[in-house]
């Protein structure tokens, strides 16, 4: 089912059992081979959690991972994401291999930060991954200024013919903040090439988004600020590649930013140290019957993409990639106290 578009020509779409056609299969079997990645990894977090493995504050994405994959796998290697505390996932999409990330949630020495960062402040150079950020709202003015620094590097050093581009990922309760208005004005005065993904998984912490807001429909909050915006299914990764290729193709030919709201839902609490009792059973269970790896799964299964006996051996590799993940997480040595001080500047 699509809606209307929006005043200023961009879809404004809700697919259910859309027409994909235009995907081929390798790029869909990608897209579950990642989302099923970031399944089995939060899932294992969740194991390593409570067996005392992490320590600190944990967010699983559980629900979520259709607008990651399908957001992220339209990006190059040098193009940039900007995340939030609930991290982990967006980092596997841009690259970053599980046994690092796992290393890191235990604090180890061969984690991507070093085993500083932890589960909240991922971070790899290396992947353009630019971070996770614990406080709501922190990680936007960054992703602006790598946008800007993308159109400065192009429009002023003359170096490449098309502009990197950012995507800057956030809640639905971080778009009552301040940050939020000021550098979705910012980045339309400069037309950056930053995409503002909100993931509306429907809860702040405990707070309802529709308690929270004056306006719900957070994609009509671009209209304000003259650049696009779209409502997607979030629980559908083929209807966020779709929208989210639209932006980044605007973005990248120097046509300026674009704010996509996802609608979503994550499967767990706020963080593993939430008992989950403020959500109705009832709200939980009719979007858990749309789990968007179960519907990928299917859609693949219907149009005679693959086999069952084939995502059997997809789901077996990446099990066993994730176990061991652990294993290269529990071997990894301790960073030294030493150490203690390094990487806090640059070392000559």
């Amino acid at each position: 089912m699509c809606k209307p578009k929006s005043p200023i020509n961009l879809p404004v779409i809700s697919l259910i059992n859309g027409n994909y056609g235009n995907i081929d299969s390798n790029t869909i079997l990608l897209l579950y081979e990642d989302m099923l990645l970031g399944r089995y990894f939060e899932d294992m977090c969740a194991q390593m959690y409570y067996r005392g493995k992490m320590f600190g504050f944990v967010h699983l994405y559980n629900g979520q991972e259709a607008v990651s994959s399908g957001v992220i796998k339209l990006l190059g290697h040098d193009d940039y994401v900007c995340s939030t505390y609930r991290d982990h996932v967006h980092a596997l999409s841009k690259g970053v291999q599980p046994k690092h990330l796992m290393a890191e949630l235990f604090g180890k020495e061969t984690g991507c930060s070093k085993g500083r960062g932890g589960s909240m402040h991922i971070f790899s150079a290396q992947h353009n991954f630019l971070g996770g950020f614990a406080f709501i709202g922190e990680g936007i003015p960054i992703a602006v200024g790598a946008a800007f620094q993308s159109m400065y590097k192009k429009q002023v050093l003359n170096k490449g013919e098309l502009l990197n581009v950012t995507v800057c990922f956030f809640g639905d309760g971080t778009t009552n903040n301040g940050q939020f208005f000021e550098c979705l004005n910012m980045s339309v005065l400069w037309k950056l090439p930053v995409i503002f993904v909100v993931e509306n998984n429907q809860w702040a912490i405990g707070m309802a988004h529709h308690r929270s807001t004056s306006l719900p429909e957070i994609h009509k909050k671009a209209q304000v600020f003259g650049l696009p915006g779209a409502e997607v299914d979030g629980m559908d990764v083929l209807a966020v590649r779709d929208v989210a290729s639209v932006a980044i193709n605007r973005a990248r030919s120097g046509h300026g930013p674009t704010l996509i709201e996802a609608l979503t839902y994550r499967f767990r609490g706020h963080s593993l140290a939430d008992p989950d009792e403020l959500r109705s059973r009832q709200e939980k269970n009719a979007w858990i019957a749309r789990d968007p790896i179960k519907r990928l799964k299917k859609y693949i299964i219907d149009h005679d993409i693959t086999s069952l006996k084939d995502l059997k051996v997809i789901e077996s590799q990446i099990k066993s990639e994730i176990h061991d993940s652990v294993d290269f997480a529990l071997s990894s040595p301790e960073p030294k106290l030493s150490d203690l001080k390094r990487y806090l500047f640059v070392e000559e």
